[in-house]
C-alpha cells in the first residue's frame, strides 16, 4: 500500500500522487493514500465517505474556505502513460494536468499550514470523469451538505495558472423530424425524415450565439449539433431523424430558461430534453472572492466550459475555478504539466490562506 509523503515538496508529491493509477471506479488505493496522510495530521479533523477524503480544520475563524478536487482520472494510454516522466521542466504523463497537480497542492497546503487564518476545508473526491450520477462531489452534496459548507471555494481544475471564474451551464436535447417511410424505389410514396432534419442543421448554422457579461466577466454561449442518426435499412425511407444538440449556456440563464430558449429555436419540432446541469455565477462582487482575486494577483476570466463549481453555487458557496496545468491537454496522450505552475499554485495559495481576510474583523 503506498504512502505519501506530505513533507516531499510539491513537484516530488504531484508524480507520487500521479503514479498510483486512479482511473474513475477505482480511486480506492489513492483515497486510503490519502486519507492515511491526512490522518496523521492533528490539526485536521478526516472524513471518509465512499472513496471521497475530507479534511477540515477548527479553528474557530470567522470564515471558511473549501479546497477541492478529484482523485480519479481518464483511463491509461496503451502503452500506459504511467509512470510519470520528468523532462525539461514538466511532468509528463496521466494526471499531471488533470488534475493530479492541484490534488498534490492541496496535500502540501492541508500538511504544512496547521494556523491558518481562515478555517479550511479539504475535499478529495471520486469518479468526476465519468457520468454525472456517479461524481463524488455530488454525493457529498446530497448526503453531506454539511461538510461542504463555506464562504468561498476553490477548484483546482487546471486553468493555466489563471483564475477562471463560474462556469456556463450545458444542455443536451433530442431535435426529431419526422417522415413516411417508404421503398427508396419509390421515394414520392413516403417523406424523408433525414432530408426534413436538413432545416434543422440549417437553423444551427443560421444561429448566432450570444455574449453575456456575468458578475464583469464574459461567456461565450454555444449550440451545436453533436450527433444525428436516422435510417434503419439501404432501400428504405427514413420516416425519423434525430439531432443531438448540446446547448452552453451563460451563467444568468438556468436550465428552465435555456430549454426554453431551445424550443424557440427549434420550434414545429418536437425537443427532448436528454440532460442539464445549470451554471455558477462567479460570485466576483462577494468579499471572499475580492480577497482571493486581491491575493493571488492575478487576472479573472469567464469558465467557458461546465465545472463541480456549479455544485458549490447550488449549495450557497460561490466558487471560482484555479489550479495548475493548460486544460487542452487534458485527457490526452501527451497530458504534461509545468513543475513551475505547481510551484506557483502551491505559493499563491498559501500567500492567500497565510493572509489576513480584509474584513474589518480582528482574528485570533
Amino acid at each position: 500500500m503506498p504512502d505519501l509523503d506530505l513533507t516531499a515538496d510539491v513537484v516530488t508529491l504531484t508524480a507520487a500522487v500521479c503514479d498510483i493509477e486512479s482511473v474513475s471506479h477505482h480511486e480506492t488505493e489513492l483515497a486510503d493514500a490519502v486519507e492515511r496522510a491526512l490522518r496523521a495530521l492533528p490539526h485536521l479533523t478526516v472524513v471518509r465517505d465512499g472513496d471521497a477524503v475530507v479534511a477540515r480544520t477548527d479553528l474557530g475563524r470567522p470564515e471558511r474556505v473549501i479546497l477541492a478536487g478529484h482523485l480519479d482520472t481518464v483511463p491509461l494510454t496503451d502503452p500506459p502513460n504511467l509512470p510519470v516522466r520528468r523532462e525539461s521542466g514538466r511532468l509528463v504523463g496521466r494526471g499531471t494536468t488533470d488534475m493530479k497537480g492541484g490534488v498534490a497542492v492541496q496535500l502540501r497546503l492541508a500538511a504544512t499550514i496547521t494556523e491558518s487564518t481562515r478555517d479550511v476545508t479539504y475535499v478529495f473526491y471520486d469518479a468526476e470523469e465519468v457520468e454525472d450520477r456517479y461524481n463524488g462531489l455530488g454525493r457529498l452534496a446530497r448526503t453531506r451538505p454539511d461538510l461542504l459548507q463555506g464562504d468561498f471555494a476553490v477548484l483546482l481544475e487546471p486553468t493555466d495558472g489563471g483564475i477562471e471564474g463560474g462556469c456556463k451551464g450545458t444542455l443536451r436535447v433530442d431535435v426529431h423530424a419526422g417522415g413516411v417511410a417508404a421503398h427508396s424505389a419509390r421515394p414520392w410514396n413516403g417523406s424523408n425524415a433525414i432530408h426534413v432534419a436538413g432545416e434543422i442543421l440549417a437553423r444551427l448554422s443560421a444561429y448566432e450565439p450570444r455574449t453575456a457579461e456575468v458578475d464583469g466577466l464574459e461567456y461565450r454561449e454555444a449550440l451545436n449539433a453533436v450527433g444525428i442518426s436516422g435510417g434503419i435499412a439501404g432501400n428504405v425511407i427514413p420516416d425519423a431523424c434525430t439531432v443531438s444538440v448540446n446547448y452552453r449556456f451563460a451563467p444568468d440563464r438556468s436550465g428552465e430558461q435555456a430549454l426554453q430558449h431551445v424550443r424557440e429555436v427549434f420550434h414545429g419540432f418536437d425537443v427532448e430534453l436528454g440532460d442539464t446541469a445549470d451554471g455558477a455565477r462567479p460570485g466576483l462582487d462577494l468579499p471572499a472572492a475580492q480577497a482571493f482575486v486581491a491575493a493571488l494577483g492575478l487576472p479573472v476570466t469567464a469558465k467557458q466550459g461546465w465545472t463541480d463549481v456549479a455544485r458549490f453555487s447550488t449549495l450557497g458557496v460561490p466558487a471560482v475555478n484555479f489550479g495548475p496545468g493548460d486544460p487542452n491537454l487534458a485527457h490526452t496522450d501527451h497530458e504534461h504539466c509545468p513543475e513551475q505552475q505547481i510551484i506557483d499554485a502551491e505559493a499563491a495559495l498559501r500567500r492567500w490562506l497565510e493572509d489576513a481576510p480584509t474584513d474589518g474583523e480582528e482574528h485570533p
